[in-house]
């Protein structure tokens, strides 16, 4: 699940068999809700944000008709794909498709942009549509790696593949401490306070087993005060 930067397409199609690229929804819709906003609360609004506001519409109404069947078992979700929400991506499409043509359109405009990004992404954006697990956007992921993004500017070091494997190792570990109600820098001293006593790579299964994130051999200090 990705935005339009083509890397990701040219690996979906060199590992075409266990590789699949599903277009983000949530990056085409940015687009146009960024033109919306240009106007303000209460400024008028030009025709292209008039535009840019149908497509936003348009996009909601695609979200909110998939989201009622939200919990749904994959087979009654997918059917309810089939049935309800792809008459409306098809018709979102048509509609884009006809404004992008229009004449009179500034080809360099964010909205001639706005509207080239869904078209240039269309089968891409549409691949939800087929698999029940597929969700619209990939906010949740994005929202997962923010604390880590803030401090981005500060990991120019992090330049190798060395590095970067061991920044995701590290990255996995907080994460994965902060999702079993753990405090990640106490977490983080303990485990260091511990591996210390062994040789690398030379841990005994039934110490790591007590040092996972999700055990209850782990000291109090690690953990967060329960709030009621």
């Amino acid at each position: 699940m990705t935005d339009g930067y083509q890397v990701y397409h040219t690996l979906a199609k060199e590992r075409s068999d266990d590789l699949k690229v599903a277009g983000c929804w949530s990056h085409a819709r940015r687009r146009f809700a960024e033109i919306v906003k240009a106007s303000g609360k209460n400024g008028p609004s030009t025709s292209g944000q008039k535009i840019a506001a149908e497509a936003v519409k348009r996009i909601a109404a695609i979200y909110h008709v998939d989201h009622m069947y939200e919990k749904s078992f994959d087979e009654e979700r997918l059917d309810h794909r089939k049935n309800s929400v792809k008459p409306l991506v098809d018709a979102y499409f048509e509609w884009v498709k006809e404004y992008a043509c229009k004449t009179g359109l500034d080809k360099s405009s964010k909205l001639a942009g706005a509207l080239n990004y869904s078209i240039n992404q269309e089968q891409f954006l549409r691949v939800f549509l087929t698999d029940p697990e597929i969700p619209l956007d990939n906010n949740d992921a994005e929202r997962s790696v923010r604390s880590f993004c803030v401090g981005k500017h500060s990991w120019h070091i992090i330049d190798s593949k060395n590095g970067a494997e061991a920044s995701a190792a590290l990255y996995s570990i907080a994460e994965t401490a902060k999702v079993n109600n753990l405090k990640p820098y106490e977490y983080f001293s303990y485990l260091l306070e511990q591996l210390m006593h062994y040789p690398r790579n030379d841990v005994p299964e039934n110490k790591l087993a007590e040092l996972m994130p999700w055990s209850d051999e782990l000291p109090d200090r690690c953990r967060k005060l329960k709030t009621r």
